[in-house]
């Protein structure tokens, strides 16, 4: 058995684009809890909110939740992960959502815990006098009693550092599929090609979906999308206004508009557009805004009912989706789609504004700590 270390230091965002680097004692593993060694944390659109202006009021407060690394201590009473594996020291996991059981959507919407009024995520959980090591951007984490886990010994370290940004977008699928609209020569629409877009187009790709159409303003993000197979990339910016770029996506969709759209910006304007390039009797999920960056307009007349639209809101993700998700990096990487190249930046612990304010300034794809 592994003893456990004293000590564990973690990157604390103690105020707006001030994180430092503090020690904290770890304490003694319970009989349902867990001691993970953290390998690599990425960083979330959620965590560079946090870090500009702690919007959900943590700070002081760990963040990260796109983690993974190895179990060092395993409480008594832990001996299968969430998907019923047995689980020893040295497994390689990554979590999943912590939802409280109680609440109304809890109790009477079975399987979405995505729903859940008090969801949970590592990384987004304020201190507490036991819990100092709630986020993965830390030397170790502990998981509390009735954490939802996944035992991932098969997959690298940037592999696993895309779980939980995958998740997100087969969660999005999964809510698309809802409509029935989606099949193999469907014309789909991604607008935004940050880590989000760019994986909902990998997750499209993997399930046969070959007319994607990619939009965005960065060049790198859009040659990224199309290795990960969009057959259409469009540069917003190459257009003088939305009546020149609407007529161009007319012409790549035959004059009739996209069967699908997956909106994965967090930009207001975006939003709207995207239902005016939807066809007749087309849809489209909300995948962008995790947070409340604004209200957008539509027109309820020519933008839904006229065009008969159904549209879906897509939440996170559930601990259902995270077996689907490990299977679709399984299978990407088995049909040679390059995952990993999101990956583009990489720094420690002691880096850790440095490498939000490169997210912000939106220099990379990918930025990711990773932790000896």
């Amino acid at each position: 058995m592994t003893a456990l270390p004293k000590q564990s230091l973690a990157a604390v965002l103690t105020s707006p684009r001030k994180i430092c680097l503090q020690t904290f004692t770890v304490p003694d593993i319970g009989d349902d809890e867990i001691l993970v060694k953290v390998e690599g944390c990425g960083i979330c659109g959620t965590d560079v909110h946090e870090y500009k202006n702690d919007p959900f009021g943590l700070a002081p407060v760990i963040l990260g939740h796109e983690g993974t690394g190895k179990i060092v201590k395993l409480g008594a009473n832990v001996n299968r992960d969430s998907a019923g594996h047995p689980v020893s020291c040295g497994d390689l996991i990554v979590t999943s959502v912590l939802v409280c059981g109680e609440c109304p959507p809890c109790k009477q919407l079975p399987g979405r815990g995505n729903l859940c009024e008090h969801l949970g995520l590592y990384g987004l959980l304020p201190d507490d006098t036991h819990y100092h090591l709630n986020g993965w951007f830390a030397e170790y984490i502990v998981l509390r009693p009735k954490s939802t886990f996944f035992i991932v010994n098969d997959m690298s370290l940037d592999q696993r550092l895309l779980i939980e940004p995958a998740a997100v977008a087969v969660h999005a699928l999964e809510r698309a599929k809802l409509t029935g609209l989606l099949t193999f020569n469907s014309k789909v629409i991604v607008q935004g090609c940050g880590p989000i877009g760019l994986l909902q187009i990998a997750v499209l790709r993997t399930m046969g979906i070959e007319n994607i159409i990619a939009l965005d303003t960065h060049p790198r993000r859009l040659a990224a999308a199309s290795t990960l197979g969009a057959t259409h990339q469009i540069n917003v910016s190459d257009f003088t206004d939305i009546t020149a770029l609407s007529e161009h996506i007319l012409s790549v969709t035959e004059g009739a508009g996209a069967d699908f759209g997956f909106q994965c910006t967090g930009a207001p304007q975006a939003a709207a557009n995207l239902w005016k390039w939807i066809k007749r009797g087309g849809g489209l999920c909300e995948v962008g805004f995790f947070v409340n960056n604004g209200e957008c307009s539509i027109n309820p007349h020519t933008d839904i009912c006229n065009k008969e639209i159904i549209a879906v809101g897509s939440w996170a993700y559930s601990l259902q989706d995270y077996p689907v998700t490990l299977d679709f990096i399984r299978r990407a990487k088995a049909t040679g789609l390059p995952l990993e190249q999101l990956i583009t930046h990489r720094y420690p612990l002691s880096e850790l504004n440095n490498a939000m304010e490169i997210n912000i300034r939106q220099e990379g794809i990918k930025i990711v700590i990773v932790v000896d």
